[in-house]
């Protein structure tokens, strides 16, 4: 996939609607406020973009509303087949800038009037003539009105977040991969947050205000996509003929738009959807689809009628980021697969479930063991072209099917302690036993809601006489971002090989169907890990140092250090500080770039080896998935993964760093004491004095400073404190700085301390001693 970036143009030019309840208006107060916006600094961020997606084929402008926009140069769009160009800027007036100008209009038409009144001229001056005397032009009388119109408009609330909008031109070639691509917004020294834009392949149309009460006629064909924004108190409303016997979908997509809203409860746009006949009766309703956020609808028409449809937030907040795209039509779509995943170097037969299917059953030929993954999507073309696709796990151990009945000990199956078993929960009350023959340690797992299951499992291991030996309900894996309730269990047991030890799964709310699919694996305990990094990409000055983070998400245990290394890196990348110690989840480290920046973009990949345990002889090897760092109703964090980690490195490079650290080893930082590193002057006549540093998110108890002796020569001392954490490691990341006060002059008898930043240097490794110094 082809990850250059486009080279593109640019062009500069608290009311509440009633009745609404009143945690809609306090959760719309508190989406308004800009306390906990996310932009870093004036680093571009992208709050959404509307509409949200562009047919394939064809050309469309679409608006992308944030902050600190203004300076973005150039668009990054993954993937091939689009073209993109900014057409133009917009950013409505503030308050301060409209009061301004309203006063200088005030001040200008007193003036006037009086003026007037001397000359015996009655007369109010016009607005023209008014507007001539304060020398305000015709442009920002139109801004003012606007200003006016959107202070009176009761479903907008203000958001610094939101203010500013870019207008983007797409031109999507006919054969371009449909699907959503991250979008992202370049500055000549920052990068934007990712956002998605959507590749279609139907006919794609936007919704037209008002359409609360009588609802827009925008559905002129099916299949197509209606795009919208829903704001506060907004229910947007669509009309649509349907004929007697039509099988349609309706889907939503709006998290799957913007998966988080950092300053919403809940953290996203909950849409809900509802269908009406021409009588106004409501038809069909959803909310959701299983445990997915947004809803989807299957309609048999009964009659030849008119239809609406109907789109809403659950709780009616709304803003100009609740973007939505409406899918309608006669379409395919699976609710569930069976089985959920098969044997490395197997055939498989998977049996598709949901609505317009006309191939419900595809073969499958899984991966070999050389190409294994754990999760690989497939694709299923039906008969009207359209390509349906899914995910299957693939895994190792052996595989079964489960066998009804197999409701109680009587009829439990016998299944082994290394396999994986392939079932469903097939009625509501229902739950599968299995009678373990062997025994030892074992890890049960299960995957369902992983894989697109509603199942919530919860698995319970007894013994021959129904007394409990394990359980657990739900399981937290923090490689799935996207899930918001983690409900695939997980227990650890020892289970002697002697004896009858019975395991049970079934729905901990009791609910079962064809759809509440599920594979639950027995095995040893695999100690393992993943890896993410962030930020997900990097725009950087030549020869910069930047600080990332790398996080293990750890699996049955698994302690050990992780080492971290670039994959074969273009000349110039390096990291510093690339250990994961065992008892920690993630470390901040640095990547240094090449001193001369290369001509094109450079999609970096990392890795991560670490040892199987203290005695292995072999190391379990994992790549590093760059990850967005997502925030969600103000407190949770989610890493979002994207596609590639992308590295823009410019030609213009900032300060040099006009000294370096003498130290290529991790310090040993003594508790209650301090450590010297000595400096090696990169310039010459350095001043210490003159040198400032700055620990970036330090451990508490350690601090930094720079010391100096009377012929001026410095270096580096780390101090800790007794309450240090004893064995404590991880990286020390400093930014250097060096201020000077010019001497006074005549002409500045006062002048200003002057600044200049040198940005990181390299992270440190190091480790807390466990005894202090008082121990000695």
């Amino acid at each position: 996939m082809n990850t250059a970036f486009k080279h593109c143009r640019i062009s500069p030019t608290a009311r509440i609607h009633s009745p609404l309840l009143l945690i809609a208006f306090l959760l719309s107060v508190i989406i308004a406020s800009d306390a906990f916006a996310q932009p870093r600094g004036n680093n571009p961020h992208i709050a959404y973009a509307y509409p949200a997606g562009c047919q394939r084929g064809t050309a469309c402008e679409i608006v992308v509303g944030g902050q600190h926009l203004k300076e973005a140069k150039e668009v990054y769009l993954a993937g091939e087949g689009v073209e993109v160009e900014i057409v133009s800027w917009y950013r409505p007036l503030t308050s301060g800038e409209y009061n301004n100008l309203r006063n200088k209009m005030r001040d200008a038409r007193e003036q006037l009037i009086e003026e007037r009144k001397t000359g015996g001229d009655n007369r109010k001056p016009s607005e023209a003539e008014v507007a001539l005397a304060a020398g305000i032009t015709n442009e920002q009388l139109k801004e003012m009105e606007v200003y006016r119109q959107r202070d009176r408009d009761p479903k907008r609330q203000p958001n610094d977040q939101l203010e500013e909008e870019v207008t983007l031109q797409l031109s999507v070639a006919e054969d371009a991969e449909p699907g959503k691509r991250e979008l992202r917004f370049l500055t000549d020294a920052a990068i934007s947050n990712p956002i998605w834009l959507h590749v279609g392949r139907w006919p794609e149309g936007r919704e037209n205000e008002p359409n609360d009460n009588e609802p827009n006629e925008a559905v002129d064909s099916m299949p197509m996509v209606i795009n919208g924004q829903i704001m506060p108190g907004d229910t947007d409303r669509f009309s649509f003929h349907a004929s007697k016997g039509m099988k349609l979908v309706i889907q939503v997509e709006a998290r799957e738009v913007i998966p988080y809203l950092a300053d919403a409860v809940p953290g996203w746009f909950q849409a809900v959807l509802r269908l009406t006949d021409s009588s106004g009766k409501e038809v069909s309703f959803s909310d959701s689809f299983h445990y997915r956020q947004d809803p989807v609808m299957y309609f048999e028409v009964p009659e030849d009628d008119v239809y609406t449809v109907e789109i809403r937030d659950s709780l009616y907040r709304g803003r100009e980021d609740f973007v939505y795209r409406i899918t309608l039509g006669e379409i395919p779509f699976i609710t569930s697969i069976f089985p959920l995943g098969a044997r490395v170097d197997s055939d498989v037969s998977v049996q598709l479930s949901g609505w317009n299917l006309t191939r419900p059953v595809l073969t499958v030929k899984t991966m070999s063991r050389k190409q294994y993954r754990p999760i690989r999507w497939y694709s299923s073309e039906q008969d009207n072209g359209v390509s349906v696709r899914f995910p299957l796990q693939i895994d190792h151990w052996p595989e079964v099917t489960d066998r009804e009945p197999n409701n109680d000990f009587a009829n439990a199956q016998e299944i082994k302690t290394r396999m994986t078993i392939n079932g469903r929960i097939d009625q509501p009350g229902d739950k599968d036993v299995f009678l373990i023959d062997g025994g030892g340690p074992l890890v049960v797992e299960v995957h369902a809601r992983r894989l697109g299951s509603p199942l919530d499992s919860i698995l319970t291991l007894t013994d021959a006489e129904g007394n409990e030996v394990a359980f657990n309900d739900d399981h937290k894996d923090m490689s799935q971002a996207m899930l918001t309730h983690h409900a695939d269990s997980h227990l650890t047991a020892s289970v002697p090989a002697n004896g009858n030890y019975y395991l049970q799964i079934a729905d901990a709310q009791d609910n079962g169907g064809s759809e509440f699919t599920y594979r639950l694996v027995l095995r040893p305990k695999q100690a393992d890990y993943e890896l993410r990094v962030t930020p997900s990409s990097i725009i950087a000055r030549a020869g910069q140092v930047v600080p990332i983070t790398a996080f293990a998400l750890r699996k049955d245990g698994f302690d050990e250090d992780v080492e971290l290394s670039l994959v074969d890196p273009p000349q110039g990348f390096r990291l510093d500080g690339a250990v994961i110690p065992g008892n920690a989840d993630h470390v901040r480290m640095t990547l240094t770039m090449p001193s001369t920046a290369p001509a094109e973009s450079v999609v970096l990949e990392m890795e991560g080896a670490a040892k199987r345990g203290v005695r292995s002889r072999t190391s379990i090897v994992r790549p590093a998935i760059p990850a967005e760092n997502m925030m969600q109703a103000f407190i949770w964090y989610h890493l979002v993964p994207v596609e590639k980690w992308n590295v823009f490195v410019s030609g213009k490079p900032g300060a040099k760093m006009p000294f370096k650290l003498l130290t290529n080893n991790s310090l040993t930082l003594p508790r209650g004491g301090d450590v010297y590193i000595n400096v090696q002057p990169l310039a010459k006549k350095l001043v210490g004095d003159q040198f400032k540093l700055q620990l970036s998110e330090p451990p508490e108890g350690i601090s930094a400073a720079i010391e100096t002796d009377d012929s001026g020569a410095f270096a580096v001392k780390i101090s800790t404190t007794e309450e240090v954490e004893p064995e404590l490691r991880g990286n020390l990341l400093m930014s250097a700085y060096k201020e000077f006060t010019p001497a006074p002059t005549e002409e500045n008898p006062a002048p200003r301390t002057q600044r200049t930043n040198y940005g990181f240097l390299p992270a440190i490794p190091f480790e807390v001693s466990k005894r202090s110094r008082t121990d000695r």
